[in-house]
């Protein structure tokens, strides 16, 4: 799972790790008249009462068998309309297992066939549809990677793109999966070249190149893992050149693809635009890294108008700034940014720009440790990890 959380967690897993808030949520405030206080005649008078609003609750999770140790426990990666949760967590060896957790706090594991057992080998479920069905790859004893499809029902399946390398660090890379049942993702080739790949429902594969995508080892099409699949077959994608710049990439249902380029990203090695996630009417969010190695996030709307935001707080050092990590069908923003000290802090973002901020309690305050929402589903539930004091990782879910 790194392009910073792909590439810090997204692609942390490859080569290897969201705060709910509605709309109006977002907007919350205590409504009172112009007088304060209030008086009690008998009823209750609402009209000179400050009305109380329900704040957001942060539950915290681990999955059964989860390591306790640095670079241990759990990572909740995305999140139904339904509540369920798909995750992973790394046991006391570093083996990597897939967990579901249900909207009533029960969690499963399970692992794909041929999962390797080892350090860092596993399972990664990254993407669930409104069904139960996740999409994900897994790691081999020989560090190769696969994708698997499972059903609401537990049967797995397994699959190889053509053209995938068979070496560590190769293979087939899914990640994405839309309530019709397609998975989207990458393979990576003999050449550690990256490709873009569909595979139909059917299982039929389509594979795909964008035409400013280099082809030199770590170059090529990247689709990223989580939500860059949409509901009508849109696929968010980005493209590492010649240069090792990075450029946003949509593949329309039809296959066509248009390229883009944030304003401001920069145009050297390992900067440029990260497309992370596309919503249900077209709408994309990432990051881009400016020519100073910062972040900062964005949102790029059906008809391509760019909007470019950073959270307050965010910090403006190299590797600091904002990131938008996915993106709901009500176009609200969940994501995390990097403080001056390179803590990680969550946010939520209004699709009319309103900013709030928030921490899991129990999350570490040193650097590179913090909080990472990860998916946020219509009802603005998220999800995602924190980082503790002890640099061991947990699930949470943060509900309005």
């Amino acid at each position: 799972m790194t392009l910073l959380t792909e590439l810090k967690n997204k692609m942390a897993n490859l080569v290897q790790p969201m705060s709910i808030a509605m709309a109006s949520m977002l907007l919350l405030s205590i409504l009172a008249s112009n007088s304060s206080g209030g008086t009690n005649d008998g009823v209750l008078n609402f009209n000179k009462t400050p009305l109380l609003t329900q704040q957001p609750t942060i539950t915290t999770f681990d999955g059964p068998g989860a390591g306790t140790g640095p670079g241990q426990g759990t990572i909740a990666f995305a999140i139904n309309p339904a509540g369920t949760i798909s995750g992973r967590y790394a046991d006391s060896a570093g083996a990597i297992h897939a967990i579901l957790r249900f909207a009533n706090g029960s969690i499963i594991s399970f692992d794909a066939p041929g999962a390797g057992t080892g350090n860092r080998q596993g399972t990664r479920p990254f993407s669930i549809n409104p069904a139960g069905a996740t999409a994900g790859y897994y790691s081999d004893a020989n560090n190769v990677f696969h994708g698997f499809l499972r059903t609401p029902y537990g049967v797995i399946t397994t699959f190889n793109i053509p053209g995938a390398g068979t070496s560590p660090g190769e293979g087939t890379f899914a990640g994405n999966i839309n309530p019709v049942g397609a998975v989207a993702g990458r393979y990576v080739d003999a050449s550690d070249v990256a490709h873009g790949f569909l595979r139909a429902p059917d299982g039929t594969i389509t594979t795909f190149d964008a035409a400013n995508a280099g082809t030199g080892p770590g170059q090529g099409t990247f689709v990223f893992t989580g939500f860059c699949l949409s509901p009508a077959g849109a696929i968010a994608a980005s493209s590492v050149d010649a240069s090792n710049v990075s450029h946003g990439i949509l593949r329309a249902a039809d296959g066509t693809m248009t390229t883009f380029d944030v304003p401001g990203a920069g145009t050297d090695a390992f900067q440029g635009t990260f497309t992370i996630a596309i919503n249900t009417n077209g709408a994309i969010t990432g990051w881009y890294v400016d020519e100073a190695d910062v972040n900062h996030g964005f949102v790029r709307t059906s008809d391509g108008t760019i909007t470019t935001f950073d959270v307050p707080g965010a910090g403006t050092g190299a590797f600091q700034g904002t990131s938008g990590q996915a993106i709901n069908a009500p176009a609200v923003v969940t994501g995390e940014y990097v403080d001056a000290s390179d803590v990680n802090h969550g946010f939520v973002r209004a699709s009319d720009g309103t900013l709030i901020t928030f921490d899991v309690s129990s999350a570490g305050t040193g650097s590179l440790q913090g909080t990472v929402p990860l998916s946020n589903n219509p009802a603005n539930a998220i999800t995602g990890y924190y980082i503790d004091a002890n640099n061991v990782t947990h699930g949470f879910l943060r509900t309005p």
